[in-house]
């Protein structure tokens, strides 16, 4: 096995500190808004992440608010690159509940704003809805920190887009706690 060099032994021990340390809304990294660069390289930056925890918890708070209104749901948690973190099937959610949760993340997180917000600009713009993986119904929410998108929250299988909605932002307040 190669050595590592004392440069990366350091960075990579950074890291890891940094990464024990994060503590504000269950992330890790650097600001959000303003990825910081690498003092000597110029050509990389950081960015802000959910912990699979943080997706963890906000999905289990978002399920469990279904749940209460006895709504059966499919939830979605997507990263900032609209990567699947995990998806939560309801007991007795719809089949495609499952893959319209993860394509409302993906458009929340991508727009950096409510869907139900979304569906409005598609009066202006009706092509929007045939970007790949998109979904303009309402449902999905962003997870923001210093008002720039790290995450996203879908939910779907309610009756209704807007009951979908409230769903996923009481996943959203629950990481803001």
């Amino acid at each position: 096995m190669k050595k590592l060099s004392l440069r990366t032994r350091v960075l990579t021990g950074s890291v890891a500190a940094a990464a024990l340390a994060a503590g504000t809304f269950g992330t890790v990294s650097a600001n959000a808004a303003t990825p910081a660069a690498d003092a000597k390289n110029k050509n990389t930056m950081q960015s802000t992440h959910l912990t699979i925890e943080a997706a963890t918890k906000a999905a289990q708070v978002t399920l469990d608010a279904a749940k209460k209104e006895n709504q059966r749901v499919s939830v979605a948690v997507v990263d900032r690159n609209g990567n699947t973190i995990l998806t939560l099937r309801g007991d007795g959610a719809g089949p495609q509940s499952y893959e319209a949760a993860q394509k409302k993340a993906f458009t929340a997180v991508s727009w950096n704003a409510p869907t139900s917000q979304l569906v409005k600009n598609l009066e202006k713009a009706p092509t929007l809805k045939d970007i790949p993986g998109t979904l303009f119904l309402a449902g999905g929410a962003p997870v923001t920190v210093k008002n720039a998108p790290i995450a996203g929250i879908g939910v779907a299988g309610a009756p209704s887009g807007d009951l979908d909605e409230k769903f996923a932002q009481a996943g959203v307040a629950s990481l803001a706690k």
